[in-house]
C-alpha cells in the first residue's frame, strides 16, 4: 500500500482543520461573552487546574487567598472571559468583620469584586498585610493600590480613586451565583 497520502484526503483534511479553526474563531467571538456579570450566572475558576468547572462555597475557605472567576451564563454555558472587566476576586472572610453595606452582598462570608483596578486598569492579583493596619487586603502591584474588601473594597492605600465594583452574590445548590450586576464602575480611570 503506498503511504503517500491521496490529493483527496488532504484536502479534506485541510478543510476539516479550517472548519475546526473557523468554529473556534467564531466561538471566541461570540458579544455574550463580553457581556458584564448577569443575575444568575455562576461563578467558575479562571485559571489552575479546576478552570472552568463552578465554583461552589466550599470551594473557599476563611484565610485562603482569593480565587479568581469569570461569570458564566448558565442558560447556555457561555464563559465571558471576552473581557478582563468581567473578572472577578472571591474571598471568604469571616462575616461579622462585614460592614453593614458589604455583608447583604455577601453570601456565607464570600464577597466577589471586580479584580480590575479603578487607578489605571491594572489586573489587582495580591493579598497581603495592608500597609496600615493587621487586615489582609487586595493589592494592585503596578501603582501599590489596597482595597479592603470587609469594606466594600474600600481604598486604603495608594492612588486608586474608588473602590473596586462590588458583584453580589448568592448561593444556589452549593454553587456561587450572582445575584445582580456589578455595583460601581469596572476598571480604570481610562477604562
Amino acid at each position: 500500500m503506498d503511504d503517500h497520502p491521496t490529493r483527496r484526503s488532504v484536502v479534506l483534511g485541510t478543510l476539516a482543520a479550517c472548519a475546526s479553526v473557523t468554529s473556534a474563531t467564531a466561538d471566541d467571538d461570540d458579544p455574550r461573552k463580553e457581556k458584564r456579570p448577569q443575575k444568575g450566572d455562576v461563578l467558575v475558576f479562571s485559571e489552575g487546574e479546576r478552570q472552568g468547572q463552578t465554583i461552589t462555597a466550599a470551594d473557599l475557605k476563611a484565610g485562603d487567598p482569593p480565587v479568581h472567576a469569570w461569570p458564566k451564563d448558565a442558560a447556555n454555558a457561555i464563559v465571558r472571559d471576552g473581557s478582563r472587566l468581567n473578572e472577578v476576586l472571591l474571598v471568604r472572610l469571616d462575616p461579622n468583620e462585614l460592614d453593614d453595606d458589604t455583608r447583604p452582598r455577601a453570601a456565607e462570608g464570600i464577597v466577589a469584586y471586580s479584580a480590575i483596578c479603578s487607578h489605571a486598569g491594572c489586573p489587582v492579583t495580591a493579598w497581603i498585610k495592608a500597609s496600615e493596619g493587621n487586615d489582609d487586603v487586595f493589592k494592585c502591584m503596578c501603582h501599590n493600590s489596597e482595597y479592603d474588601p470587609r469594606r466594600g473594597a474600600q481604598v486604603v492605600f495608594g492612588p486608586a480613586p474608588r473602590r473596586l465594583a462590588a458583584l453580589p452574590l448568592v448561593i444556589k445548590d452549593g454553587a456561587l451565583v450572582v445575584a445582580a450586576p456589578f455595583i460601581g464602575k469596572v476598571g480604570g480611570q481610562q477604562g
